[in-house]
């Protein structure tokens, strides 16, 4: 036997919110692996950077500058960018309030980005699949949250559970036409996002006491898991949560 291969070379990927943080270690991971990463998030600049980036260490990237809370902007660009066999699902917020203190604003925007924005992206790459005859991995960026609860945390929270759902639903759907649907769960990792939010101490503190290594991920922790769950090497891989949160699910 023959171990799988991790090289992702001919494959093309779309990775949203892909210009920083997590979403932008998983274009580096996936450009490294050989495949043409197109990064979409909605800042221009960010986005050329990135591709820029990529293409300084001899991979292939392409931008592309959209919102995808967008449904029709999102349906025109992965008809005119795709088909893509690999789709990081990763752009997305967090408003850490209290229930009581919730506006409804803040409801709409974690779940337009967290949920709706992942259901326009994901049908809109499978339609693209389908149409092609390709087989793929759908990879549903979802957190430590999506299996736990936390304080401050009831809308994210619901958003990430309602992905589980989503991934788990789509892994039967899918299945038969050789589309592979899992999610990427981390715990805290220090980002543009949660910096803010590790600056406090005691929070930070709390963090890492739910830790069993002891730290807040980094981005590229979550490299290996992207090229993965992406790659041949998780032929038989769907309906799974790989969780990348440092034991914090574990007990």
């Amino acid at each position: 036997m023959k171990t799988p291969s991790f090289r992702l070379d001919d494959r093309r990927a779309l990775v949203t919110g892909g210009s920083r943080g997590i979403g932008q270690a998983a274009v580096f991971a996936l450009a490294q692996a050989g495949a043409h990463v197109v990064v979409a998030a909605r800042n221009a600049t960010e986005v050329n950077e990135v591709c820029e980036r990529v293409r300084q260490m001899g991979g292939q990237a392409t931008p592309w500058v959209v919102d995808v809370t967008d449904s029709a902007a999102v349906s025109e660009g992965v008809a005119r960018l795709g088909p893509f066999q690999i789709l990081v699902n990763n752009a997305g917020t967090n408003r850490p309030t209290l229930l009581t203190d919730m506006q409804d604003g803040d409801l709409d925007a974690v779940m337009a980005l967290n949920v709706n924005a992942t259901f326009y992206v994901t049908r809109e790459v499978v339609k693209g699949l389908l149409k092609a005859g390709l087989t793929g991995s759908l990879i549903n960026v979802s957190s430590q949250m999506g299996h736990v609860g936390g304080p401050k945390r009831t809308v994210y929270c619901a958003s990430k559970h309602a992905i589980e759902g989503m991934t788990k639903a789509l892994a039967w759907e899918l299945g038969a036409a050789g589309i592979r649907v899992n999610t990427l769960c981390p715990t805290f990792v220090e980002t543009d996002l949660t910096r803010p939010m590790l600056a406090d101490l005691a929070f930070k503190e709390f963090v890492v006491s739910k830790i069993a290594l002891g730290r807040v991920g980094q981005p590229q922790d979550m490299m290996g898991a992207v090229v993965f769950l992406a790659s041949d090497a998780s032929a038989m891989v769907t309906g799974s949560a790989l969780m990348v949160d440092g034991g914090w699910t574990a007990i």
